[in-house]
């Protein structure tokens, strides 16, 4: 049995690799992913402070950039959706938040972990059609769509789970 050789290494002063690395916490050596939906924490609780438009515009701009920046630091890389890019952990953070900022709902510590754990959990077990996607669309389209989804389940049952976290 070979060794695998190590995973390269992403290019930290290149602003597309540092932004698709999560500000480097796609760098954890264990739990890239979980690492990076941590990193993503902060920013969700600053955007709450915004209007609703303000909120929905920015998880809109880093939903949008996503795919190009995910799929050029893969093809940098050569590796398709390197475990360390965690850009879409971040877009999958904030659509899981959306309904809390629909409701104008305080971003309490209950909130921030529920939402959280859901999340991971969603992003991790993949369930369908999430799995299916994440195995049929390539590219940096690719690298977002499953995670994107996964917010959106994650979503829903922070938004039925509200009424005993607020």
């Amino acid at each position: 049995m070979t060794p695998q050789p190590p995973a390269p290494r992403p290019d930290m002063t290149n602003p597309v690799h540092f932004l698709a690395f999560g500000f480097g916490s796609g760098l954890a050596p264990k739990a890239p992913g979980t690492f990076g939906t941590l990193a993503a924490m902060p920013l969700w609780y600053l955007l709450t402070f915004l209007p609703l438009w303000g909120f929905l515009l920015a998880t809109l701009v880093v939903i949008a950039v996503g795919p190009w920046l995910c799929g050029q630091t893969s093809r940098d890389l050569g590796v398709h959706d390197h475990g360390g890019i965690v850009w879409d952990e971040f877009a999958g953070l904030l659509v899981t938040f959306i309904p809390l900022a629909i409701l104008g709902a305080a971003p309490t510590l209950a909130v921030a972990v529920v939402g959280f754990a859901l999340f991971r959990v969603f992003d991790v077990l993949k369930p369908w059609p999430i799995g299916w996607l994440d195995q049929r669309v390539h590219g940096g389209t690719g690298i977002m769509v499953d995670d994107l989804l996964a917010g959106v389940y994650a979503g829903i049952l922070l938004y039925v789970a509200l009424p005993w976290l607020v």
